[in-house]
């Protein structure tokens, strides 16, 4: 059963993971300014890519003063906590993005990297705290999606962690974290697109920023 966070609640939960909700948000309308200097001299999925790349880019930026790293293996683009705890990686959502109760999945079907990583988000959710340590491996630890969805309603999100695939589409979550979206004024943008490259076997990437 998935358990879910509104407001203060939600806050207290995202400082458990070291975050807030103004990361979450800063990331994702930075998105939204570079997605919209798209047009249609551009290709047709190239408002998605970017928005897919531009989000995450932007979260592990803003993360980053914090010691959190960035890792892109498999072309999952993903930012590393500090202690190597866990992981959080935006993609598109399908469904009710940002609404309790409702339905949710990744908009795009996902490959055998993800189904790596979301079976062992389900085995270390067996293990609660222990689950927390941190680990050298990166696909040994939690990873957490940002979800986003853009329709005629706006921008909705929300910060879930998945357990379970079903037809290559993550759709099974113990946990969601709900959070407020600011409105986002200027002209509207499509995300209809498929929006990242998959994922695959390919080679390790993992970048560490030193001082």
């Amino acid at each position: 059963m998935s358990v879910s966070y509104f407001g203060s609640d939600a806050g207290r939960r995202l400082a458990d993971l070291d975050l807030t909700a103004e990361d979450l948000q800063f990331a994702l309308a930075a998105a939204v300014a570079d997605v919209r200097t798209c047009t249609e001299f551009d290709a047709p999925g190239m408002p998605g890519y970017m928005f897919w790349s531009r989000c995450n880019r932007y979260l592990r930026e803003r993360l980053a003063p914090a010691g959190w790293t960035p890792a892109s293996r498999n072309h999952i683009l993903r930012a590393v906590h500090p202690d190597g705890r866990f992981a959080i990686t935006a993609t598109s959502g399908s469904g009710g993005v940002g609404v309790p109760d409702a339905f949710v999945s990744t908009k795009n079907p996902k490959g055998p990297a993800t189904a790596k990583l979301v079976e062992r988000n389900g085995q270390l959710s067996l293990f609660g705290a222990e689950a927390l340590e941190p680990r050298s491996d990166l696909d040994d630890i939690w990873t957490w999606y940002l979800l986003y969805k853009n329709d005629q309603s706006g921008l909705s999100a929300e910060l879930s962690h998945p357990v379970k695939m079903n037809g290559g589409y993550v759709d099974t979550w113990d946990e969601r974290i709900f959070f407020q979206m600011p409105p986002m004024e200027g002209p509207g943008f499509d995300l209809s697109k498929l929006d990242d490259p998959g994922d695959d076997e390919g080679p390790d990437v993992m970048v560490e920023f030193t001082g």
